[in-house]
């Protein structure tokens, strides 16, 4: 296999990892099963994201809609969670991986809110891969909290309304102070973004994958990032301004 351009890789991928009751459904299992495998590539891909020397990793895991699932579907869901934080606190830290998790608190239990409390500050000083978990993340709804948070500071006269520019927008997301996806992956075939990182992604590099997630492994995140490093990124210019990345 043709190897990567390991001085030329995107900074921060992004992937929505799709396709978890899918795959279960073709194999003859759960769905429980399936979120269980996805589960568990999350830790690989992000191990390998790693070790390979990717900065930013961001993953769509539940998104506020997602409470519109089955009652049964979003226990399971839940429950996955509770055994997966404590076992991914473990097996990241050890790797060095800092463990973030985006997106609103609102509805999250407590016992698993306390458990996302301990998986950060346990990996706050870690200098390898920031992984970010996006649970319980609406993209509008990340503007729209960063517009409050803005608009009390207005209020409060920290600053003037002539002082909201983009770099203070993007200062006020829950991605702050880390760059803008270089690459957005989604897999199961689906070729929408759903509301996954809207501000972020403007000028994001799409691969889209017909795998399922639990079966999307690391030679095929070794060909997505080919495919973007042959890609001419513009960022608005004009062709004969191209940038190759």
């Amino acid at each position: 296999m043709e190897e990567i351009d390991s001085t030329n890789l995107p900074k921060h991928i992004a992937i929505i990892m799709d396709g978890n009751r899918r795959w279960a459904k073709e194999r003859g299992l759960t769905t429980k099963d399936g979120h269980k495998a996805g589960s568990k590539n999350l830790e690989r891909i992000a191990k390998f994201c790693n070790n390979i020397g990717i900065k930013y990793l961001t993953v769509y895991a539940f998104s506020t809609e997602n409470w519109k699932r089955t009652k049964e579907e979003v226990s399971t869901l839940m429950f996955i969670l509770r055994a997966n934080l404590d076992s991914m606190l473990r097996k990241m830290d050890l790797e060095n991986i800092k463990l973030r998790v985006i997106g609103e608190r609102e509805n999250i239990p407590a016992d698993i809110q306390n458990k996302i409390n301990k998986l950060v500050e346990k990996t706050k000083n870690n200098t390898g891969l920031v992984l970010n978990i996006a649970f319980n993340y609406g993209g509008r709804n990340e503007i729209v909290h960063a517009s409050k948070v803005i608009a009390e500071k207005v209020k409060s006269g920290e600053i003037e309304i002539e002082d909201i520019t983009t770099e203070l927008i993007s200062d006020n997301l829950y991605t702050a102070g880390q760059a803008d996806p270089d690459l957005l992956i989604r897999t199961s075939k689906e070729l929408r973004t759903s509301g996954f990182l809207p501000w972020q992604i403007t000028y994001s590099e799409f691969y889209f994958v017909e795998k399922f997630w639990p079966e999307f492994l690391e030679d095929d995140l070794i060909e997505a990032i080919k495919i973007y490093q042959k890609r001419n990124r513009r960022f608005g210019g004009r062709p004969d301004e191209v940038v190759k990345v």
